[in-house]
């Protein structure tokens, strides 16, 4: 509910209070003297439903010079009242929607003063950063919480639909000084962690599990943005919590941007192009979500001359947003097709190996794991061998194994891959003098399968690094 003080300009009463008394409304009416030229103030109570309908016909009066106050009403009661109330909710789905007016005022509201925006997104920017080096989800969630992102993000998608041009320009403004705040400050962040010699295990960054799946993003990335798009809508406009839509908003961007500064300071820019993409990706299915949403909603400038411009620049940024969203989703598809390649070839290794090892001949050795190797060509990447690990108890290597082992993977695929078999080997030392020590272990890798010289270089190169 809503309690509505309109202050009406002079000569303008009477046409007022017509259309108040012509949607039912009970009203108070007093005589006001102030320092503009106005005849009187009107207060009334509204169910949330009617406020812009209302405000629109009164609108169409002319109150260029009335002052409008919508307040939050805790409770009515008026038999009058309940029947208006009973009136605007025929024929509608349960639930409180939210005025045009009213979400406008929200949105504004939600996007802080650029200054504090900064401070907080600088903090967020260091907290994630810190998060992805330490591999922690708990830091990382906590980056997104201190994120001031709801209102940009929706903001912008508010003004095009509404026709509020300083809106729409201030809240696309704070997006992109946001993003780039976040990935500005991950880079110094990250430098000084490098140069301080914080390499996570001394391996390739990438290969940390909060940094890894945000350098190769696949399809299913666009279903976190497409969502917190809709939600951030639904809370504006239904009163849902805006805190924690605001930490959906926050995961789709703030980790995908602290992971290019990452990857940028450490020299590896086809992870950053990764990331970045993901970036780019989420703010416009941000965006083109709460834009359909609101559109849809019937969020909309409803005078007679507005609602034509409105419905060209509305259909004009959507257009906008798809051809972006479909000209950078298109590597997602090959990212998404690969991790299906690669989930199956794993299977298909697992099968095949589990196959062989059954037969007579390999009674000592049994199937300890089977990988799928991708290469490091970030963001597009492909399979680069299958690395099969067997235990024995001997202390002897079968290069047969190997053979047999690639040959029966191989011919499950179109594109048979490089087969790497990892034999752990059990050594037991002793005599007759000594007892037998503890059993001890050690790695011997077989490669079977075509590679050049530049491969081979990289195995070596990998297996000094294991």
């Amino acid at each position: 509910m809503r309690y509505i003080e309109i202050t009406i300009p002079s000569g303008k009463r009477r046409a007022v209070l017509d259309i108040l008394d012509d949607e039912g409304i009970e009203y108070v009416v007093s005589d006001e003297i102030g320092h503009q030229q106005t005849d009187a103030v009107v207060r009334f109570p509204l169910p949330t439903r009617a406020v812009e309908g209302v405000l629109d016909r009164l609108a169409e009066a002319e109150l260029s010079t009335a002052r409008v106050v919508v307040i939050d009403a805790e409770t009515v009661i008026s038999e009058e009242f309940d029947e208006l109330r009973k009136l605007h909710m025929r024929g509608t789905t349960t639930g409180e929607r939210t005025s045009r007016q009213v979400l406008v005022t929200k949105a504004d509201e939600l996007t802080p003063a650029f200054s504090i925006y900064v401070v907080m997104l600088l903090i967020s920017a260091v907290v994630a950063t810190s998060g992805l080096l330490s591999d922690s989800p708990a830091v990382v969630v906590g980056s997104m919480v201190i994120a001031p992102l709801l209102g940009p993000a929706l903001a912008a998608s508010v003004g095009i639909v509404t026709g509020d041009g300083e809106l729409r320009t201030r809240g696309f403004r704070y997006q992109v000084v946001g993003v780039a705040v976040v990935v500005a400050a991950s880079i110094g962040l990250a430098t000084l962690a490098r140069l301080a010699g914080l390499e996570p295990g001394g391996v390739d960054i990438v290969v940390v599990a909060e940094l890894e799946e945000r350098v190769s993003p696949n399809l299913f990335s666009l279903a976190v943005a497409l969502g917190a798009g809709v939600a951030g809508i639904l809370s504006l406009t239904r009163g849902f919590s805006e805190a924690i839509v605001g930490v959906m908003i926050a995961a789709a961007l703030i980790p995908p941007a602290a992971a290019v500064g990452i990857t940028t300071a450490w020299g590896m820019y086809g992870a950053a192009l990764g990331a970045f993409g993901l970036v780019a990706i989420n703010v416009l299915s941000i965006n083109a979500a709460a834009l359909v949403t609101l559109w849809l909603a019937g969020y909309r400038p409803q005078g007679l001359f507005e609602v034509s411009p409105t419905r060209r620049q509305t259909a004009t940024y959507a257009a906008v947003f798809a051809v972006g969203l479909l000209a950078l989703s298109t590597p997602l598809v090959g990212i998404t097709l690969l991790e299906f390649q690669t989930t199956q070839l794993k299977s298909t290794a697992e099968g095949e190996v589990e196959t062989v090892l059954e037969e007579p001949d390999y009674d000592g050795v049994e199937a300890e794991s089977v990988e799928v190797i991708l290469d490091d060509d970030y963001p597009l990447r492909s399979i680069d061998r299958v690395v099969v690990t067997v235990r024995t108890d001997g202390v002897e290597t079968d290069p047969e194994l190997g053979t047999r082992l690639s040959d029966a993977v191989s011919a499950e695929v179109d594109d048979p891959p490089i087969v790497e078999v990892r034999y752990v080997l059990a050594d037991q030392h002793g005599s007759d003098e000594q007892p037998a020590l503890e059993p001890t272990e050690r790695q011997v890798v077989h490669t079977v399968g075509d590679q050049s010289d530049d491969e081979g270089e990289r195995l070596e190169e990998r297996r000094s690094r294991v």
